[in-house]
């Protein structure tokens, strides 16, 4: 029997290798940004901007992260181009061993807006459980749990309105994941959409995925939407994606490390049943994406 893979953090999670392959590396909405450094004194720097092709907009932030890992605890602080301040303080393994805390703030100075979100997290070899207060919107508390056992995994969510007092959403999702391969079942909203994936490693240099969601509430009329995609390592530093939806929509991406700490991807997205449409040329994108780490 194959060995088991880690518990994942999330029931979302489950299926992760397939939404990777079918949904990393390809930047084709626009040009994107991001350098990160470090500090010796364990402070992380991060600034990140994209520029969007349809809107022309760009959209920022700029992000840093204090790590004290003798006492668990990392402190992150974020200022968007939007003006909104994000806040985020984590402290793992000092009440228990498997037991995180996560406050999550957020504020807009302009309108006053704010959020904010306070999660315990509880994980051992074979469960992971997490727990979500919405404080400012509800209030809402959230549930979810991963098991896991010689490969399979089994996964739920619930959220309960306490103003309400009623269930306001559940998911559930069920896989099998092994070195080579993983499938994942999700059952989505409430049950209304049903989403199935497989990911299988061919060999050291090839990886081949593929995924179809079915919504209830769009029968009989809606279809199944379809994607299917493929990842070919060049070398140790470039590799290059593919992927084709049942809408006919072809993307292509080109990933390459320049050096260490500097990787660039390219991006291209081609509706192939408008390809002799001189009206379609906002049907076809480009985008780039550059990082820099050090």
């Amino acid at each position: 029997m194959s060995l088991p893979q880690p518990v994942p953090p999330s029931w979302k999670d489950l299926g992760k290798s397939s939404n990777d392959l079918l949904g990393k590396d390809f930047p084709f909405q626009g040009v994107s940004l991001e350098v990160k450094t470090l500090t010796p004194s364990n402070v992380a720097f991060k600034v990140g901007g994209t520029r969007d092709t349809k809107s022309n907009l760009i959209a920022g932030d700029i992000e840093a992260k204090f790590f004290n890992k003798a006492h668990g605890l990392v402190f992150t602080q974020t200022w968007t181009t939007s003006n909104i301040l994000k806040t985020q303080i984590e402290l793992e393994n000092q009440i228990a061993k498997g037991v995180k805390l996560d406050l999550q703030t957020a504020l807009t100075p302009d309108t006053g807006a704010k959020s904010a979100l306070f999660t315990t997290t509880y994980k051992q070899p074979g469960l992971h459980t997490r727990a979500f207060l919405d404080v400012f919107k509800g209030p809402t508390f959230t549930a979810d749990a991963v098991l896991g056992r010689d490969g399979f995994l089994l996964g739920a969510e619930a959220s309960y309105n306490v103003t309400e007092g009623k269930i306001s959403k559940y998911a559930t999702a069920i896989g099998y994941s092994a070195p080579e391969y993983a499938v994942t079942l999700h059952g989505l909203g409430n049950l209304t959409t049903f989403a199935a994936s497989y990911y299988h490693r061919v060999s050291a240099d090839v990886e081949a995925g593929a995924k179809a969601v079915y919504d209830t509430r769009a029968a009989p009329s809606g279809n199944v939407a379809l994607e299917v995609g493929a990842k070919v390592y060049l070398d140790n530093a470039a590799a290059v994606k593919a992927k084709i939806n049942n809408s006919g929509v072809l993307a292509l991406g080109y990933t390459q490390s320049l050096r260490p700490g500097v990787k660039a991807s390219f991006g291209l997205a081609l509706d192939t049943q408008r390809l002799n449409d001189p009206s379609a040329q906002g049907a076809h994108k480009l985008g780039a994406s550059f990082t820099f780490e050090g």
